[in-house]
């Protein structure tokens, strides 16, 4: 007997998997709030420099810059006056006296005046968030083999809850970025233990499924972030309102029941015996959870103890030219994706067009891309899927350097394209790098995949500071890393309808065996035909 046929005896999809995922899924739809909040909190107006106190009543003309706009950045000296000569007509200064707005919104921006020669201190803020995700991984993924999914779950709950109310009370830019960090930091930790607590107390065939379900919480949650913006225009009381909810979900974490491997594995098989009867009692099958055992219960994990005594590093990634080829090429992809998803998913207010609509589209367009990368991981095969994703979404970024800035529509439809087809890389990812990978290595190879893409996301904002030297270069460095990485996955191996290998071993001798297809178990084909993916682009577990 199975564990999975240990949980059809107390109920593989009985009301306690229906509750168990209603509680896990809301705290995700809400997660675009955090991830995708700096959209609105930090919109850049329109501004110019204010006057100086000793002005006259009447109008401050403004110097004119090289595109025939006025200049935000610098005023005159002295006011027209037909008295003085020319050139000290025409002497400018910067903004000694701050900026003026043309916004009723209120954004870090206009609180700090992150514009002129502090607009790169913007992106700096968004990039230390995705820094905080970074190191969240890294540091709650250890933690979480240590003391257990739930109470990481909890904590994470909790510190996303302090730390985004204690941003909304920031009084000071260095203190907002510092609690945007640890934002960023309980974030990793939510979806770390949900990717795990979400498909253990479902069967093989529904795993997919449900955390498919899971994740469109997240893509429809993108919808509710610009409602939520409009109606409030201060930034403060925005945070605040996204903020609130993660108490709640900190209470009812407390409900979800722990893994149960990893109560096994920990040598905690007398609580994972008594968490099992809970939920027999809860799906009507009380008497089936009283003829468990601990012996039946650790007979039927003998083969995940055993694993577990295996002790694998990351240095093993690269112990075989196979494994080499596979790591180097999935931490290229990923990187890319990464990289160029966040150009784009943080760059909404650049393209010219309603920031609250255009919100809506770049989230709607995760909906299509997914089912078409799910037709086409199908069908056509993982290969070919997530290098032409990859290089269709470079291309599309690049193309973006060829349309005037004038062209708003023609920009945004490239724009949509280009997400849409990162979302799907992001899709075809999760799966493909989860076939590729041995058994005994698949978490090890998948955490080190995915930092890698956590450390695009973090560089991406940091990129686009260099548009003040020319304004193509951001794009044109978006678009080569994606049409890299689409070029890196050219080089990987096919695994449709391949059999999951268990060992290094296995992936030696499959690439060897020149990748004969096999029949797989139809349980196992249902787990494979939909991508396993995190509940946010890069925010999977590490």
């Amino acid at each position: 007997m199975t564990f999975s046929e240990i949980l059809d005896r107390v109920g593989s999809m009985g009301p306690f998997q229906f509750l168990h995922m209603v509680i896990l899924s809301i705290p995700i739809f809400n997660l675009a709030n955090h991830n995708l909040l700096q959209i609105f909190t930090a919109t850049t107006p329109d501004h110019h420099c204010h006057p100086p106190p000793n002005a006259s009543a009447g109008p401050w003309v403004l110097p004119v810059g090289p595109d025939g706009n006025p200049e935000k950045c610098l005023r005159f000296v002295h006011p027209p006056n037909a008295s003085l000569p020319n050139d000290t007509q025409r002497a400018t200064e910067p903004c000694l006296d701050g900026w003026v707005y043309n916004s009723t919104r209120d954004t870090i921006v206009t609180e700090w005046d992150l514009v002129c020669n502090s607009n790169k201190m913007k992106e700096m803020a968004q990039s230390i968030f995705m820094a905080g995700i970074l190191i969240g991984g890294l540091v709650l993924g250890d933690l979480s083999d240590r003391f257990g999914r739930r109470p990481i779950l909890t904590g994470s709950y909790l510190l996303l809850a302090v730390s985004s109310s204690g941003t909304a009370f920031s009084p000071s830019l260095p203190i907002y970025i510092v609690f945007r960090f640890l934002c960023g930091f309980g974030i990793s930790g939510i979806t770390l233990s949900t990717v795990i607590l979400n498909v253990e107390w479902v069967p093989t065939r529904m795993r997919a499924i449900v955390t498919t379900a899971t994740g469109y919480c997240y893509t429809f949650g993108q919808f509710v972030l610009p409602g939520l913006a409009y109606a409030i225009p201060q930034w403060r009381w925005l945070q605040l309102t996204v903020s609130i909810p993660f108490f709640v979900f900190f209470l009812s974490s407390w409900w979800t029941p722990e893994s149960i491997r990893w109560l096994v594995l920990s040598g905690k098989s007398s609580k994972a015996l008594k968490i099992l009867r809970r939920v027999a009692a809860f799906n009507g099958k009380k008497e089936e959870g009283q003829r468990l055992t601990l012996e039946e219960l650790k007979h039927n994990l003998q083969k995940e103890l055993s694993l577990a005594k295996a002790k694998y590093s990351a240095s093993d990634l690269f112990r075989t030219p196979i494994l080499r080829r596979v790591t180097f090429c999935l931490s290229v992809a990923w990187f890319a994706t990464g990289f160029a998803y966040y150009s784009l998913a943080m760059g909404v207010e650049e393209f010219g067009v309603n920031l609250y609509i255009l919100q809506i589209i770049f989230g709607g367009v995760d909906i299509p891309a997914k089912f078409i990368s799910f037709i086409s991981l199908s069908y056509v095969g993982r290969h070919i899927t997530q290098a032409a994703s990859l290089l269709l979404g470079g291309g599309a970024i690049l193309a973006l350097t060829l349309v005037p800035l004038d062209m708003q529509t023609l920009r945004t439809v490239l724009a949509v394209f280009g997400k849409g087809c990162l979302s799907s890389s992001f899709s075809c990812l999760f799966l493909y790098t989860s076939e590729l990978f041995p058994t005994v290595i698949r978490q090890t190879g998948m955490g080190a995949s995915n930092m890698w893409t956590r450390v695009g996301s973090m560089l991406a904002p940091l990129v686009k500071i260099m548009g003040e030297v020319q304004p193509f270069i951001p794009n044109v460095i978006y678009g080569i890393t994606a049409l890299l990485g689409g070029s890196a996955a050219l080089f990987l191996p096919e695994t449709l309808n391949q059999p999951l290998p268990e060992t290094i071993e296995d992936l030696e001798k499959w690439s060897l065996r020149g990748k004969e297809p096999k029949q797989e178990p139809e349980a196992e084909k249902a787990s494979q035909m939909i991508p396993l993916q995190p509940y946010g682009p890069g925010l999977g577990s590490s």
